[in-house]
């Protein structure tokens, strides 16, 4: 199996490539050309960051046109992680607000409970839902690990599972070939690490 990370210049990388390499995925490519990405078996968007900063990366590199073909019309699996997960909505409020790559009818908004501290960082638990393929095996609430300063909303069907942190919000989705954890699996452990393998074998 072939695992494309996309390379636009914003993204925890190094941990998650040594993550898939843990689980013998075979052949790990970093890339952001179109002859890597459109040979790919599986992608993966990575993100830790700004939206906007990272939309301004993926439309300055004309990304957003090679994974409108591959994901949309060759409908390869791809997993976003954290603002990569993000970045596969429609849109953030965050800084000033910006469009993302509107695979997934959801948006991002900043926590609004007042007092709450943010960032979210740490294990907090993620009560999933029994319909998405990722949590196969699974336990009906289970730990992983997250950072981030803005949540995922949606009124749609996206087969999301819920986290609360001061307020419920969207700890992953998943939609056909697209799927998306606000948590970080390369950093949660054993329930992380199943989560891949499930990514892997299921889509």
């Amino acid at each position: 199996m072939k695992l494309v990370i996309i390379d636009y210049g914003m993204g925890n990388i190094k941990s998650v490539s040594s993550a898939f390499k843990y689980l013998g995925v075979n052949q790990i490519m970093i890339s952001n050309r179109y002859e890597d990405i459109k040979s790919a078996d599986k992608l993966l968007l990575p993100g830790v960051g700004s939206f906007v900063k990272a939309m301004n990366q993926i439309n300055k590199m004309e990304l957003h046109k090679i994974l409108d073909e591959v994901v949309l019309d060759d409908k390869k699996p791809i997993l976003g992680i954290c603002l990569g997960m993000q970045l596969l909505c429609k849109s953030s409020e965050e800084d000033g607000g910006a469009i993302g790559l509107e695979y997934i009818d959801a948006e991002c908004k900043k926590f609004s409970i007042e007092n709450l501290k943010v960032p979210h960082v740490g294990f907090n638990q993620v009560r999933i839902n029994t319909n998405a393929k990722l949590y196969e095996g699974f336990h009906a609430i289970n730990d992983f690990y997250f950072t981030h300063s803005y949540r995922l909303q949606s009124n749609n069907d996206i087969n999301q599972s819920i986290c609360h942190y001061g307020e419920e919000f969207i700890a992953s989705y998943e939609k056909d070939n697209i799927v998306g954890t606000q948590f970080h699996p390369e950093l949660s452990q054993t329930n992380g690490l199943n989560l891949l393998k499930n990514f892997i074998e299921k889509f």
